[in-house]
């Protein structure tokens, strides 16, 4: 995610503090992974997954394998009504689980059967009981039926809704899949997404993944999006309205871009151009990370004003910001490997998705005619005074209320510019390519980067990391901490 408008899934094993949730019955499985259960009552799932910054974001006890949203939009009243199949393995012994969820429910069955559900803690958690308890390792198809209108629900202070009457568009971070389908809303649980969404002929509807079809009706139609990749909640998405399409492959690579055509002509033109460069990005960063991780890419520009753009998995969102803005592209798509293939473990962790994709784009300017991100790191440093707010953030846990603060965008690409200077380039790049092998498909945390730099570079990392990630001050500028 950016605020600057204007500027193959092989699981890892799991982590230290994933296996900790598990252990407590809490948290989600990865993957078909269940662990071993003492014989005891069921009980009910958690209404969180453990996350501090928000608590009950996820839920415990289960392990959602895949989503199949079934949706009709209506732009007038901009109501929506639908119902979505949750495929999901139960990883405790269960009397209860929640889905995170804002809209009215009517129904919602569990393997075919009725079951009972309530709305809970501000009508975030939908509190699911089947008639029968769900065994730990067993596998289950929950269905819910709703209909609402997603502009009257909040959470976490968020209104996230993005709708006119002629244009609607699910972009926002870290929260949007309550309101338009139930999710098991954390980065921890990833999961294959089907999204089919019916709004009247001649209206065009793009999602993530790849369009699978469209079945055209006397008044609606309904189009048929895939994604081939697990993905966490908060990267799908669906717009909704009038939009011209542009398709293609490059380098053997499909590639989808949308632009919306409530823009003004110069607009629209500019933003075409713009989402054009997506494969050519695609293919520059390859150079520096290796293989795109999924199977299709592709853009959308909405008509509507967002005020950011969104690194939703295969199709990031961007305002409509002119042809010239190509590293607003490079950072969207950055977090094609950052934060989307690699997705944090907490939303402590944010710098590794928000500093990589800064710093890749410190990365196409220097090898696009521009400064190098040595030069770009050391003007963030001489010009920024040691008493600014800027260094007071806690960049390794910077707080809820400032998880997309300036200072994790900006101090988490200084930190790994910091790191190329301190261990050399070679290295540095051994230790990127290393950790997307690593981490492929799964999580990352702040405590696992920082291991395995130490472990590829043979050095000591502890004081330059507690200096860039931990100390709410300026480092101190040493060739220890890469600015010598």
């Amino acid at each position: 995610m950016t605020t600057r408008p204007t500027h193959r899934t092989v699981r890892p094993a799991l982590s230290a503090a994933l296996a900790t949730v598990l252990a407590a019955g809490l948290g989600v499985g990865v993957g078909s992974t269940t662990t071993a259960h003492a014989a005891a009552a069921p009980v009910d799932g958690a209404s969180g997954i453990g996350d501090p910054y928000w608590p009950l974001d996820g839920n415990g006890g289960i392990d959602v394998t895949s989503y199949e949203i079934r949706n009709r939009y209506a732009f007038a009243s901009k109501g929506l009504s639908g119902r979505t199949r949750v495929e999901l393995t139960a990883t405790s012994d269960l009397r209860s689980f929640s889905l995170d969820f804002l809209l009215d429910v009517s129904k919602v069955t569990v393997d075919g059967a009725p079951a009972q559900f309530t709305k809970t803690d501000g009508d975030h958690e939908l509190r699911i009981t089947p008639a029968g308890p769900l065994a730990a390792g067993t596998d289950h198809a929950v269905v819910v039926t709703y209909d609402d209108y997603p502009a009257d629900h909040s959470y976490a202070g968020e209104f996230n809704w993005l709708a006119n009457r002629r244009e609607v568009i699910t972009m926002n971070e870290p929260h949007m899949a309550p309101w338009w389908f139930p999710a098991n809303d954390h980065p921890l649980d990833k999961a294959k997404v089907d999204v089919r969404i019916r709004v009247p002929n001649g209206r065009e509807v793009i999602s993530n993944g790849e369009l699978k079809g469209r079945r055209v009706g006397k008044r609606s139609t309904q189009w048929h999006w895939r994604a081939d990749e697990p993905m966490v909640p908060y990267l799908a998405f669906f717009a909704a309205g009038d939009f011209a399409i542009d398709k293609g492959r490059h380098r053997g690579l499909p590639w989808l871009v949308a632009v919306s055509e409530r823009l003004g002509e110069r607009d629209q033109a500019a933003s075409m151009r713009l989402m054009r460069k997506t494969p050519k990005v695609v293919a520059g960063l390859e150079k520096d990370l290796g293989d795109y991780p999924f199977s299709v890419v592709g853009g959308i520009t909405t008509g509507l004003n967002p005020g950011f753009a969104l690194e939703n998995q295969t199709r990031p969102t961007y305002p409509a910001v002119g042809a010239s803005a190509t590293s607003l592209v490079v950072h969207e798509l950055a977090h094609q490997w950052f934060g989307d293939d690699i997705a944090v473990e907490r939303w402590s962790d944010i710098w590794l998705n928000e500093g990589f994709a800064t710093f890749m784009e410190w990365r196409w300017t220097e090898t696009h005619g521009g400064r190098s991100a040595a030069a770009i790191l050391r003007s963030y440093y001489d010009n920024v005074a040691a008493t600014s707010d800027f260094w007071q953030v806690v960049v390794g846990d910077p707080g809820a209320d400032k998880v997309f603060d300036a200072a994790v965008y900006g101090r988490g690409a200084m930190t790994l510019q910091a790191l190329r200077n301190r261990v050399g380039d070679r290295v540095f790049w051994q230790v990127v390519r290393t950790w997307l092998r690593e981490q492929r498909g799964g999580n990352g945390s702040t405590a696992e980067f920082e291991e395995l730099a130490a472990r590829v570079s043979g050095q000591d990392l502890g004081a330059f990391f507690d200096a860039w990630l931990r100390a709410p001050a300026k480092p101190a500028a040493t060739a220890a901490n890469g600015l010598g």
